[in-house]
């Protein structure tokens, strides 16, 4: 059984934070940490609090070599509508997405 960590209300896409995501399961927390680094995306670093936090919980901050990420999941958060005004008086709702992460090492 792995340790596991999580954040919620990540004021992000989930679709984006999935694309990190995709690129660290699976793999040793060193190699996920490299990967990390050279990812370009904003979401690169609320991933890597997570990753932080569930290596803490697991204990394992000196063996990261033996350590996996054995599952990485994000889901869907509320939407926070916001209004935006238009042309005679009328308002659109935007909504901006938010999103939750969790990572499991094991």
């Amino acid at each position: 059984m792995g340790r596991k960590a999580r954040a919620k209300y990540i004021r992000m896409s989930p679709r984006k934070i999935q694309l990190v995501l995709d690129v660290i399961r699976g793999r040793s927390v060193d190699e996920a940490y490299r990967r990390l680094e050279l990812t370009g995306r904003r979401a690169a670093g609320p991933v890597r609090k997570v990753l932080d936090s569930a290596v803490a919980n697991a204990g394992a901050q000196e063996m990261t070599d033996r350590v996996r990420v054995t599952r990485a999941w994000v889901g869907q958060g509320p939407a926070m509508k916001r209004l935006r005004p238009r042309a005679m008086g009328r308002a659109n709702v935007y909504k901006k997405p938010t999103a939750h992460i969790e990572i499991e090492v094991g």
